[in-house]
């Protein structure tokens, strides 16, 4: 006999422990069990919304991440055709590796012939070049493209096209 109502003693506490925790103002078990199944699927759908969002913030964090990595600080190419087949070519980025080799190399594939040339290491590298196209049909929009892809070469970053 005394086993019980140790029993239902313990029952009662574990009813009361599970209406207090589900905000349940019933005293028959089964309402508090509806009330405490409700709350876990309460729960259950609060913890896959946050998953949800936190699995959309690592997304962001990554793309960011990656755009960062792409991102190009300070890289600068302008070119202004003078005359048919001559171009003014500015160009400012940042020193790592051989710019000018690279650059040089792009002009030598366009058949383009430099005849004035200022090149700078200070601040980065500058570069403002006088250049005339042995092919009078390039365009200035060919030789800034070459331009950007010589650079990005040199800078480690990979050919897009």
């Amino acid at each position: 006999m005394g086993c019980r109502v140790q029993k239902k003693i313990s029952m009662r506490r574990k009813l009361h422990i599970l209406r207090a925790l589900a905000n349940s103002n019933s005293a028959k078990r089964t309402t508090i069990e509806k009330s405490t199944i409700l709350y876990i699927y309460k729960l259950k759908v609060a913890m896959e919304t946050v998953k949800r969002e936190y699995e959309n913030l690592l997304a962001i964090r990554s793309q960011y991440l990656n755009l960062l990595n792409h991102v190009q600080e300070n890289k600068n190419v302008k070119v202004e055709k003078i005359n048919t087949g001559t171009f003014v070519v500015s160009v400012t980025c940042d020193k790592r590796g051989d710019k000018l080799v690279a650059i040089l190399e792009a002009f030598d594939e366009m058949g383009l012939n430099v005849e004035q040339a200022k090149v700078s290491c200070e601040n980065g590298f500058s570069l403002e070049a006088i250049v005339v196209a042995e092919d009078k049909k390039l365009d200035v929009r060919d030789v800034t493209e070459a331009l950007l892809k010589a650079i990005g070469k040199e800078s480690g970053q990979k050919d897009s096209t």
